[in-house]
């Protein structure tokens, strides 16, 4: 079995429903979510699916928008909900990757400056070594405090630059299914 565990978060329907939702670079990071899911799943990667739940709004089981976000396919080998920014923060999974043997993980999801971002560096201080697929997760556009406005590409290179070689490796889809680290020329 596989050493490495593939961890999809928060890629669900209910950002859908918020008004920064941008459909402007979800079919690439569909496409790129995808290959990653369809590539682990080939390698016997396990495959953990993380949705973010709150007691109300969209976000919660009552809305109905706690589901995959579509036309993602994914069969997870594990199913975890969180409350808290971080996957390995109150929901058990920590325990799951030990017993299952998982030294790597391999991060993906929405949105990429927060839970994706987060879990990266929580895993990384717990000992795992972190593949981070920026290709492979989404965000939004945001506007900071002196009226500056960050595209979905700006935050995600932002994200890689502060993560890369101290909290993971920034990886392809393509290098984080083969194990090894993305050509930075690239």
């Amino acid at each position: 079995m596989s050493e490495t565990a593939l961890i999809v978060i928060d890629a669900q329907e209910s950002f859908r429903h918020r008004d920064y939702w941008d459909d402007g670079m979800v079919p690439a990071y569909i496409e790129r979510q995808q290959a990653l899911i369809d590539g682990a799943k080939a390698a016997g990667i396990l495959v953990v699916q993380v949705f973010h739940v709150e007691d109300s709004g969209v976000f919660s089981e009552a809305s109905g928008f706690v589901t995959a976000l579509a036309p993602l396919r994914i069969a997870p080998d594990a199913v975890f909900r969180k409350r808290r920014h971080s996957a390995l923060v109150g929901t058990g999974l920590d325990v799951w990757l030990t017993s299952n043997g998982i030294q790597r993980v391999i991060i993906s999801g929405i949105r990429t400056e927060q839970c994706c971002e987060t879990t990266t560096r929580h895993a990384s201080d717990l000992g795992y070594a972190v593949d981070y697929v920026g290709e492979a997760t989404l965000t939004f556009p945001m506007t900071d405090a002196s009226g500056r406005r960050w595209s979905g590409a700006d935050i995600r290179a932002r994200t890689e630059l502060v993560l890369a070689d101290r909290f993971a490796r920034i990886a392809t889809v393509e290098d984080a299914l083969a194990g090894r680290v993305a050509d930075r020329a690239a």
